[in-house]
């Protein structure tokens, strides 16, 4: 499948929140919406630009916003050294400065493992939860088989994506891409994912190099709510397919407006 070179929103609101871990900016795009909760897409790893497409196309039925975390993309600095619980933490004081109704949490790549740690942190504020590409297979959790992988993954045809990426890895900085990756590695999903009490839908490309099939349904299986579903394209299948996603996660915030949502915190 050729990539699907679709433009970003025309229109988006930017704020920039302060958090204790640094300043996060985000996108919101479209407007409340009674009958649907409010959708919140978190970055990849350090990249964020590439799915406002995806967002956006989440955003003709409910609000849309797109995170980014301390030190990447478009947030300020981080205060300190932050690993993948540090990350989490900047979206939990994100979600609590917005106040918004519990929403659906949407995670791409390595911000699954960042995701999957605010719905345990926050679940009176996370009514569903997103996995898209879950990171990190076990089968590539090294330097040398994530870095052999994501050049298999590369080679499905993504017109466009690298010139997207580029500028935003630069403005990261090799310093701080090897750091997220070094903590991302440590981090397990599976270890976080039977914490998290809301509903889980875990979507892997049937192309996918990074994530395999059988990582990607052992992880649904794993969640105490858990679904899976394969999307068409490879590892950054939003890209490729900016639609792709929609009716899954629509399905999935219908049932989750269904269910009561627990109290508490925990950080």
């Amino acid at each position: 499948m050729a990539a699907m070179s679709a433009a970003p929103p025309d229109e988006y609101l930017v704020r920039y929140t302060p958090t204790p871990q640094g300043r996060v900016r985000s996108r919101t795009i479209g407007r409340d919406h009674e009958h649907a909760p409010p959708v919140v897409s978190l970055m990849g790893m350090a990249v964020s630009d590439y799915l406002m497409p995806a967002v956006s196309a989440l955003a003709e039925g409910t609000q849309a916003h797109l995170v980014d975390l301390p030190g990447l993309g478009g947030s300020g600095p981080a205060t300190q050294p932050l690993d993948v619980a540090g990350y989490a933490r900047s979206v939990c004081a994100w979600l609590d400065a917005a106040e918004l109704p519990p929403v659906v949490l949407i995670g791409n790549s390595s911000s699954t493992q960042v995701a999957a740690h605010v719905a345990a942190m926050r679940p009176h504020r996370v009514c569903a939860l997103v996995l898209a590409s879950p990171t990190v297979d076990p089968t590539v959790r090294s330097w040398p088989r994530l870095l052999f992988f994501w050049r298999r993954d590369s080679q499905y045809p993504l017109p466009g994506l690298q010139q997207q990426h580029t500028p935003e890895w630069v403005r990261a900085g090799m310093r701080q891409l090897l750091h997220l990756i070094s903590v991302h590695l440590k981090d397990r999903l599976d270890d976080v994912i039977g914490t998290v009490r809301c509903p889980v839908l875990v979507l892997r490309g049937d192309h996918d190099r990074i994530s395999t099939e059988a990582w990607a349904r052992r992880i649904a299986e794993l969640a105490a709510d858990g679904r899976f579903a394969a999307m068409p394209g490879p590892h950054s299948f939003v890209w490729a397919s900016p639609t792709a996603w929609c009716e899954p996660i629509r399905l999935l915030a219908a049932e989750a407006r269904q269910c009561d949502s627990p109290e508490g915190t925990r950080d």
